[in-house]
């Protein structure tokens, strides 16, 4: 008789899957200001179900975005649990100094699985996707004084 699917088996296709390769978004859109702070997001899926065969047996994987790594392009490496959210209710933000930057993100995923429909279980190990980065550049902001009577 055919043995299931291993949970080694199961994470070498999930290790495979066409997991989304979430993109990089920041606020401001465009050119940003130093001294304010640059909020990070993503706005891509992140969760994904698949169905695979693996020997005959029916295997259903949900994949979940579980960490987030923001390089900010400046050294600074900035690691969450959440994808992010656009301003106001934004979680990921990093301020800059005058320049231009190229912020990137890496996804980890994890998953489950179940074989058949029976009970569900972990993936053993994790999977990565990079996303598309996102180039800005920070302006200096100059006060300039001019009088009200000219």
């Amino acid at each position: 008789m055919n043995p299931p699917p291993s949970p080694g088996e199961v994470f070498r296709y999930f290790q495979e899957l066409p997991l989304p390769d979430l993109p990089t978004q920041q606020q401001p859109p465009g050119n940003a200001l130093a001294g304010l702070p640059v909020v990070f997001y993503t706005d891509g899926p992140t969760t994904e179900t698949f169905t695979v065969d693996i020997r005959g047996f029916t295997v259903d994987i949900v994949a979940t975005a579980s960490a987030f790594t923001w390089d900010t392009g400046d050294g600074t490496v900035l690691q969450t649990t959440d994808p992010g959210a656009p301003y106001p209710n934004h979680t990921v933000s990093h301020d800059y100094r005058s320049g231009t930057y190229t912020a990137s993100l890496t996804t980890t995923w994890s998953g489950t699985f179940s074989v058949n429909g029976g009970a569900t279980a972990d993936v053993p190990g994790t999977t990565t996707t990079d996303g598309l980065p996102a180039t800005f550049t920070v302006l200096q902001a100059s006060p300039v004084l001019t009088n009200p009577f000219d």
